[in-house]
């Protein structure tokens, strides 16, 4: 079942139902395919053939949304990147992908529209690639992750099914094409005959009239996103009832802001997703309003086992009742990709014995439900003990006038390293402030809390809205 397929399947469903909404302009699904054929047509006037990469400086807009369709009615390979990266980026993704074509984000398609419809690769194997991702690159350079039709459509089924959504839910089009929960929004709702509402840049007010005026009913968004529209002074003034699902995922978020999020949208349903580019779902937790920060339990297509945190770590080596251990999920997933784009160093890193590693650490609670304490290279060791930023920034997210924080480790001549927070505040808080706020919680022992506080402008962000930490460490921040 490729994704050709999966479109003509949502066209023959529900060819009037709107599948697209960009600024003035609406796609039904009928509209939409035929789009997809034509422009895939265009594709091969230029020598796009089957498993040709087509590299794309994608943006969420209409074109893109319609060249993602076009390139799997062709059985072509899309490579979506980021138009926020540098050039040299850019042109290391599409000579390391081999593209067969470059397409820039503000090109125009309609020339290659402008053709008689191409019939589709409706017959092709669903092992076969459909899109290569390519890794943010926060520890180096991309890496590009290819996902099959099989795995993508998965993907998409299992947040329809995981997210709670409904036939003819409509969600909120921001998260980047570029990234795993984009991608999969956009096919998530082709399979529901669902509404992808674009926002072509983020910005909270305008997420808010969108909601307002589009009905939409479904937010999917990274942390940092629910972050502004909490601390939007346009939220209480908006209509948001329409919203019925909400959930986050690509970080942790605090349970401060998840109780922000629990009031100011007061969803049916409000989860947390946790997975990967590389396997899109590990685990789920449907209720956050109960239990803000849970990582829940292995999803639908997912087994995960809690590894010994050591950099040489096999799948037997299994972490010990009690104690931390690297996150794994086994390979078998529907959804699970198959190893990167040439990068046999990075292969051999993340893929053991079947299982892959994500270098994330974790714990098991007393239900048994997955809590995410940290990245294993994040891990501070001051004065032989572990400490992990998330327990710190959890504490000092509830302090007085913290609007965000993020906590890193500093080398240190006698902790071997010491905690650093890194907080953006409002005028007038101090370190001595913080210091008590921590002291005072029953939460966070005494050695945890910071020994410095640097107060910072803004917190570095990857595209997808993960905390740069590696810059903070080495102080690349104002």
């Amino acid at each position: 079942m490729n994704l050709a397929l999966t479109l003509l399947y949502a066209a023959e469903r529900w060819p009037g139902a709107e599948a697209l909404v960009d600024g003035d302009v609406r796609v039904t699904y009928r509209e939409l395919r035929e789009r997809a054929a034509r422009l895939a047509a265009g594709l091969a006037s230029r020598g796009v053939a089957r498993g040709d990469r087509v590299a794309a400086v994608a943006r969420n807009r209409l074109e893109s949304v319609e060249l993602l369709w076009a390139c799997q009615w062709l059985g072509a390979v899309l490579v979506p990147l980021s138009h926020r990266v540098p050039r040299a980026d850019i042109d290391y993704c599409v000579v390391d992908s081999g593209a067969k074509l470059l397409l820039e984000a503000d090109e125009d398609l309609a020339p290659l529209r402008a053709r008689s419809e191409h019939p589709g690769a409706l017959e092709l194997d669903d092992r076969e690639p459909a899109i290569m991702l390519y890794t943010s690159g926060t520890t180096g350079r991309p890496k590009g992750v290819p996902r099959s039709h099989r795995a993508d459509r998965a993907a998409g089924l299992s947040q329809v099914l995981q997210h709670g959504y409904l036939s003819g839910d409509r969600t909120l089009g921001v998260m980047p094409l570029y990234h795993t929960m984009g991608v999969h929004s956009l096919i998530a709702m082709a399979l529901l005959g669902g509404c992808y509402v674009c926002q072509r840049d983020w910005d909270a007010a305008g997420a808010l009239e969108l909601i307002e005026s589009e009905r939409v009913t479904s937010l999917y968004l990274a942390p940092t996103l629910f972050h502004d529209l909490v601390e939007s002074p346009a939220t209480e003034a908006r209509d948001r009832s329409s919203i019925d699902v909400i959930g986050y995922a690509g970080a942790s978020m605090t349970r401060a802001l998840a109780e922000r999020c629990s009031h100011a949208f007061a969803p049916r349903r409000f989860f947390n997703h946790y997975g990967s580019t590389e396997i899109y779902t590990f685990s789920l937790h449907p209720d956050q309003a109960a239990k803000p920060g849970c990582a829940g339990r292995a999803a639908l297509n997912a087994r995960l086992r809690l590894l010994r945190p050591d950099p040489d770590a096999t799948p037997a080596d299994g972490a010990g009742p009690g104690e931390d251990g690297q996150v794994a999920c086994h390979l078998s997933s529907d959804e699970a990709f198959a190893g990167y784009w040439n990068r046999p160093d990075a292969d051999a890193k993340a893929l053991r014995g079947g299982w892959y590693l994500t270098g994330d650490l974790g714990r098991l609670d007393a239900d048994g439900e997955l809590w995410l304490v940290g990245r294993v290279d994040d891990m501070i060791i001051s004065g032989g003990e572990n400490i992990h930023p998330l327990e710190v920034e959890e504490v000092l997210a509830r302090a007085p006038g913290v609007r965000e924080v993020a906590v890193v480790g500093a080398p240190d001549d006698r902790w071997g390293q010491r905690v650093v927070a890194c907080v953006i505040a409002e005028a007038g808080v101090t370190a001595e402030q913080l210091d008590a706020f921590c002291l005072a919680s029953a939460g966070l022992a005494r050695f945890k809390r910071p020994r410095e506080y640097r107060f910072v402008e803004a917190l570095p962000k990857s595209p997808s809205g993960k905390i740069l930490r590696r810059m903070l460490r080495e102080g690349e921040t104002a």
